[in-house]
């Protein structure tokens, strides 16, 4: 089971996005400082907007292990920027390219945990033609979801209670043209 590195430096940023300083993934993560720390989340809808793609997260990983969640979702390094943050953990947890996608919205998030403001984007990809190469220390299964597939799981602890809550945030949003 692979170790996270929790002396991975993120950087610590205000309400709009602008670095005020670093910290560690421990400190991020320590559920004491509430760190506000960024992350890119990505939303991938086939064509028709009738399906999503969700990844199960590996149990190697350090929360929500063996959840359903946002098809690519991870932390911003210290000096990287958001769109270049997203194409990275596309290619690193999906194989996919990332570069066509569109900014959605930004909120903050937090858990017991962590405090995150989360930066999310979609990508539009037809199903039947995606390639996915999934890295199987982030990713165990992944699949397009219908609507109401992930309206049963909800509330059922087969979603991460983040991705739950984002998509009642986002959904008005992908759902249109």
């Amino acid at each position: 089971m692979p170790k996270t590195d929790l002396t991975e430096r993120f950087p610590v940023v205000d309400a709009e996005g602008r670095t005020i300083g670093s910290a560690t993934r421990a400190e991020c993560h320590d559920g004491r400082s509430m760190l506000l720390h960024p992350v890119v989340h990505l939303h991938v809808l086939s064509p028709d907007r009738k399906s999503i793609l969700l990844q199960r997260r590996s149990l190697a990983k350090d929360i929500q292990p063996g959840r359903w969640d946002t098809a690519v979702g991870g932390h911003i390094d210290y000096g990287e920027s958001v769109a270049d943050a997203l194409e990275r953990e596309a290619r690193e947890e999906l194989g996919i390219d990332a570069s066509a996608a569109v900014p959605l919205c930004r909120y903050e998030w937090q858990s017991e945990r962590e405090h995150e403001l989360v930066n999310v984007n979609i990508l539009i990809a037809d199903p039947s033609s995606l390639t996915l190469s999934p890295d199987p220390d982030e990713v165990s299964e992944v699949r397009f979801w219908a609507f109401d597939e992930i309206d049963a799981a909800r509330g059922r602890g087969i979603l991460t209670p983040n991705f739950e809550s984002e998509l009642d945030r986002i959904r008005p949003l992908i759902e249109q043209p």
